[in-house]
């Protein structure tokens, strides 16, 4: 399977700030900002496996740097920035610009593990890809030590649920 570069997995998708997606401190509610990320890296997901179905299987280090507020845009960009045999990891930027004075900031950072599936529901191989900027090269590189520590995280997780009931907190 051939290597495809990371900007060809590439989305940019822009939105400005409504009103009934501020929490009480007139910030964009976090939830809100996930799920358009995640709306976001499901796009880069199936650009670079052109499958019909990628499944979200992880979230991990989302990391909420500066507020969002109503006065300004929010641009999600995602790309692959790893993989695995069948897996993908797609980073997310999230940068907040003020629409009126125009100052830009680093709002929000996230990494997600997709899977595409076939027909039948199974995970797929996906190509690798090729890092060309100084950013990709470096998200590249370091990938490795992030999908081992989701494998350990995975593990941990299985134990935990094992010891988890299922009894009514009521009865």
């Amino acid at each position: 399977m051939e290597a495809k570069k990371i900007k060809n997995t590439r989305v940019v998708q822009t939105d400005q700030v409504l009103i009934n997606d501020l929490n009480n401190y007139s910030t964009l509610f976090g939830g809100v900002l996930m799920k358009k990320m995640d709306a976001c890296a499901t796009l880069s997901a199936r650009r670079h496996s052109r499958v019909k179905e990628c499944v979200t299987a992880s979230t991990d280090s989302v990391n909420f740097i500066k507020p969002i507020r109503r006065s300004d845009s929010v641009c999600i960009e995602s790309f692959v920035s790893y993989t695995g045999t069948k897996s993908m990891e797609i980073f997310c930027k999230v940068i907040a610009e003020d629409l009126e004075t125009g100052e830009r900031r680093i709002a929000a950072t996230a990494f997600f593990t997709f899977v595409p599936l076939d027909e039948n529901k199974r995970p797929l191989e996906v190509p690798g890809v090729i890092p060309e900027t100084e950013e990709e090269k470096f998200l590249y590189e370091t990938g490795k030590e992030r999908e081992e520590i989701r494998k350990l995280k995975r593990t941990q997780n299985k134990e935990l649920v094992a010891r988890l009931t299922l009894d009514k907190p009521w009865d």
